[in-house]
């Protein structure tokens, strides 16, 4: 067994060593919290709650870090326009992304650090690159000199003589303009904290590095995030990092975007669908499906056709654990192992459309097995969905999807009393033989976006796809 993935760095999938037997650790790039998240922000983490949930199950200890910035000239921007305080606009949107990931059912990291929590681990980074000869001070800013260090644009790929580097305002006396700011000085009315070189507030990328070296020491397995954050954000942690003195991340692995009308998904954009209005029209578990199964360095073209065939995709998996689950009077536990082809996809890159096929082909296996009346098939093929449902997080008997039932409990009852009266006429139309009347009952209630079931145990209803 060999868990293998594509490297960025390295362009090519790459066989899996861990630094430690037994264990990995992740840093994962977390929110920049100016706005609320869309569905693009989530994605990102959903595909690594799923490398995680694989490394789990492969018996992994799994240690996962996901910081949030929580000061950045865009938070500032923010509060000058709404007329708060940034740490009130940062909080805020904290939460909303912390309820976006509840939300969608993903595990809730090892650590998740603030970069203002870490001013003190940042300005000893900085301190020993000065004293390397890798940073400078000017003008209250310290940049990282980008000449000082030959490695630099290996993750990207790209040739420091075209290198466009972007620059904030106030960014003076740098020495080169591809030099980037590692301390912003500070500027009236702004945030800043007291440093050797004056008061200010740290440059994004210096945020990084400083927690993934305090939390995962100078050397750790897999650094991930999304691929707009390649250039310039990796690109300068690992160049911060490795002039520190550290090896940094073994493995990179980034994910694609979200995308809508062939554009990257972006608040800038303005062409972002939001979390907490998605949840309100769609089944969060529908949500989760919708993101995490596409391959995590494909594309998404967001659409709500898209959205529906993933509705109908993953409700004729539910229905199917529902059978069961009546034909056996009681819960099913997960198998012990997932099949061997679904197991043998994951371990290939987080093979998600591949190991979803196999819960497909096992889903008609059991629905075969039920129409056969082969209880103890039904059940096996059950136990194998809900081993391989656990680790996409896609287990709709998981007691975290209970309470996204719970929520429409009350009106569930109320719309199960009333179709339980239309179901008693059709029942009574089927006893005296009338047809006609029982098809044009089950006919009405399809088109309400009802779908009738007759089993042994009397007819059943469930809301059919949108």
């Amino acid at each position: 067994m060999t868990i293998r993935l594509y490297d960025t760095s390295a362009r090519q999938i790459r066989d899996f060593a861990p630094l430690q037997p037994g264990c990995v650790s992740i840093y994962l790039c977390g929110a920049t919290v100016q706005a609320a998240p869309h569905i693009g922000h989530v994605r990102s983490y959903l595909n690594f709650d799923i490398m995680r949930r694989w490394f789990q199950y492969r018996g992994y200890d799994v240690t996962f870090i996901r910081n949030v910035t929580d000061i950045d000239d865009k938070i500032i921007t923010k509060a000058a326009e709404q007329g708060r305080p940034w740490w009130s606009i940062g909080y805020e949107n904290e939460r909303a992304f912390n309820d976006g990931y509840n939300a969608l059912g993903c595990l809730p990291p090892t650590y998740e650090p603030r970069a203002t929590g870490h001013i003190t681990e940042m300005v000893e980074m900085m301190r020993g690159l000065i004293e390397r000869g890798h940073a400078y001070e000017a003008d209250g800013n310290v940049y990282f000199d980008v000449k000082s260090f030959p490695e630099y644009l290996s993750l990207s790929n790209q040739e420091l003589d075209n290198l466009l580097q972007p620059s904030g305002e106030g960014e003076t006396g740098k020495r080169d303009a591809r030099d980037f700011a590692l301390w912003k000085a500070a500027k009236p009315g702004e945030p800043s904290w007291e440093t050797p070189w004056g008061r200010g507030r740290p440059g994004w990328h210096l945020e990084c590095s400083a927690m993934a070296h305090k939390y995962l020491g100078s050397v750790f397995d897999i650094h991930g995030g999304g691929l707009d954050l390649i250039f310039p954000h990796h690109e300068n942690e690992i160049a911060q990092a490795k002039a520190y003195g550290d090896e940094f991340a073994r493995y990179w692995v980034h994910n694609a975007w979200v995308t809508m009308s062939g554009e990257k998904m972006s608040k800038s954009l303005g062409n972002s669908v939001l979390v907490s209005e998605m949840v309100k029209t769609w089944r969060p578990i529908v949500l989760r499906y919708y993101l995490g199964t596409p391959h995590y360095r494909s594309m998404i073209e967001y659409s709500e056709e898209a959205l529906r065939e993933a509705e109908s995709a993953f409700a004729r998996i539910e229905g199917f654990v529902q059978r069961v689950v009546e034909k056996a009077g009681g819960a099913v536990e997960p198998a012990a192992d997932v099949p061997p082809a679904f197991a043998e996809a994951m371990d290939d890159d987080l093979g998600v459309p591949q190991a979803l096929a196999v819960v497909h082909t096992t889903v008609r296996q059991g629905n075969s097995a039920l129409a056969a009346d082969d209880k103890e098939a039904a059940v096996a093929r059950l136990a194998e969905v809900r081993a391989m449902l656990g680790v996409l997080g896609l287990d709709p008997l998981d007691p975290h999807w209970a309470g996204e039932a719970d929520r429409g409990d009350d009106l569930h009852g109320v719309v199960d009393s009333l179709v339980r009266l239309v179901l008693d006429q059709r029942e009574a139309a089927r006893a005296r033989k009338d047809w006609t009347t029982a098809d044009a009952i089950r006919d009405q209630l399809n088109q309400s976006g009802l779908v009738i079931e007759d089993s042994p145990q009397g007819p059943r209803w469930s809301l059919g796809p949108r």
